[in-house]
């Protein structure tokens, strides 16, 4: 059987990401020299900067979904880490994951993944709010706490780098392609990760506190074929807030299903 990808357009999701508590996003272990910290952040190798990685925003999106919608924990990618893949075609046509954040490869019924991340870098404004604040590390806090042993109530404490509450990242970038007219009814899946996202946290320890964060000046634009080139904007003045574009989520599936990413693959 020929495959073929027939890509009709592309939705853009541009915003910034606000650290509403302290962020931990695991950096290498051969970061440990630095400052004698425990746990390292990760940061651009050339800046020495912190960033997220785009890696990080889309495994905890699917994490979040594959929960949300009860799906089977049946694929290992690695010690002790699973993630859910359709088995067979029947499932994967109405799976509201696996199109959008793909299957493997080798999988016969396999289409192109939908989504796309990007990494994404401090704000300017951040980086010299974070520069004048004299933090414990460059662009960083440390946090002591305590494990607790539950038999002896001995605690062992240990430090953990954090990226400060009020840091500012962006702008970063998701990309959604539409290879079929029902992908225009999926991309209400990836707001949808968003926002799970937002309500439970990114990064490490996010049980004791750390990794809240809120999308913030979100902006959505497409390019449709036939006409790529042209960048069509959904509304003028970015979204404030993740809940006030969930809230014009009707109105934006109309758009892109006749103004912005035409199923016809015409410009509209």
């Amino acid at each position: 059987m020929t495959r073929q990808a027939n890509l009709y357009g592309r939705v853009f999701i541009e915003c910034e990401i606000e650290t509403k508590t302290g962020l931990h996003i695991g950096g290498a272990e051969s970061s440990l020299a630095i400052g004698g910290v425990d746990n390292v952040i990760i940061r651009d190798p050339l800046s020495g900067r912190p960033y997220v990685p785009g890696s990080s925003l889309k495994g905890k999106m699917r994490s979040q979904m594959e929960k949300f919608h009860g799906l089977p924990q049946n694929r290992r990618i690695g010690r002790d880490v699973y993630i859910h893949v359709c088995d067979n075609a029947g499932e994967y046509a109405g799976c509201a994951v696996c199109h959008v954040y793909g299957v493997p490869g080798e999988m016969d019924f396999s289409t192109s993944t939908r989504l796309v991340v990007r990494d994404v870098q401090l704000t300017e404004e951040s980086v010299a709010k974070l520069d004048a604040a004299k933090t414990d590390l460059p662009f960083s806090e440390v946090k002591w706490e305590a494990a607790i042993d539950r038999v002896t109530s001995a605690a062992t404490p240990r430090q953990m780098e954090r990226v400060p509450a009020g840091a500012v990242f962006g702008p970063t970038e998701l990309v959604y392609s539409i290879y079929e007219p029902a992908d225009v009814g999926r991309f209400a899946n990836v707001v949808e990760g968003m926002q799970l996202l937002e309500d439970d946290y990114l990064g490490g320890s996010g049980s004791r506190g750390s990794g809240k964060v809120a999308f913030r000046n979100i902006r959505v634009y497409a390019r449709a074929r036939g006409a790529y080139r042209k960048e069509r904007v959904f509304r003028k003045e970015p979204f404030e807030s993740l809940s006030e574009l969930a809230g014009q989520m009707d109105a934006l599936l109309i758009w892109l299903a006749k103004d912005g990413v035409p199923v016809s693959g015409k410009e509209g």
